[in-house]
């Protein structure tokens, strides 16, 4: 079997570093406070993705927190937790199982869906009501329609 490039988003989480935490002693930032910080993988966020079940969602830092607390971690780095995300939505379209790894089951805080993923909010937002998760559109966004009601705890 060839191997990957590392250009394409399946060679990208496949070759990705594996999770490790990394102590910061001093704030670099708001979202980077002194403690146990998270450097998750493309893969980890994935296996994360895999536990959320249909007709649910979770918010952006509920799914960090979870990831925190599987390695041990104060926290969990924003940022690339979410170019992991990214490049988890982008594998599974290379390899054809878009319909297999929920990234639709990630929002924001506020239940936005994120148009930076690949096919945008409003593709995202079409497949949740076959989950039984109202997605509606608010302007020019689309999110969930009861964040309350269908989000994850903890």
């Amino acid at each position: 079997m060839p191997s990957r490039s590392s250009k394409t988003a399946v060679g990208k989480r496949d070759s990705a570093a594996q999770p490790h935490v990394k102590t910061l002693t001093d704030a670099k930032g708001s979202n980077y406070p002194p403690g146990r910080m998270l450097i998750a993988s493309p893969l980890a966020v994935q296996d994360e993705l895999a536990t959320v079940p249909a007709g649910r969602v979770i918010t952006a830092p509920q799914l960090r927190a979870r990831l925190a607390r599987r390695f041990g971690a104060d926290y969990t780095c924003p940022i690339t937790t979410g170019i992991f995300l990214r490049i988890v939505a982008e594998a599974a379209l290379e390899e054809a199982r878009a319909g297999e790894v929920p990234v639709w089951r990630v929002v924001s805080e506020n239940g936005a869906l994120r148009a930076t993923r690949p096919g945008g909010a409003e593709r995202l937002a079409a497949r949740l009501p076959a989950e039984g998760v109202a997605g509606v559109r608010r302007r020019s966004r689309w999110g969930v329609d009861d964040l309350a009601h269908v989000a994850l705890t903890g």
